[in-house]
């Protein structure tokens, strides 16, 4: 297996916007705050590589780790009709001491 590489597979400007769909704002990630991560919505076809590039480019930090989940969409019912939340993927990035996002403003 082959080491990766950050000047080979370096996102291209379109794919770093669309890679940070939106901030994970719950008493959960609130709490993780604490320790310097952040939890975003990713595309399910986001690797980890593509995702610390991008917070990296757009809020100007240093991300220390990225750990990625992909979250199954739950089966719920509305009006008496059964539908499907869809799948997606979670990353929580670990900042650097002293680095932070602030989840409220925008880019």
């Amino acid at each position: 297996m082959t080491r990766y590489s950050p000047a080979k597979f370096q996102p291209s400007k379109e794919r770093i916007y669309e890679l940070i769909r939106r901030p994970l704002v719950t008493e959960k990630t609130t709490l993780m705050s604490e320790h310097n991560q952040v939890a975003f919505e990713v595309p399910l076809d986001a690797n980890k590589h593509e995702i610390k590039t991008a917070i990296e480019e757009l809020f100007k930090v240093k991300v220390t780790a990225v750990n990625t989940l992909r979250q199954k969409g739950k089966t719920k019912r509305f009006r008496g009709e059964s539908g499907r939340r869809s799948d997606f993927k979670k990353a929580v990035v670990t900042l650097k001491e002293g680095d932070s996002i602030d989840v409220t403003t925008g880019v």
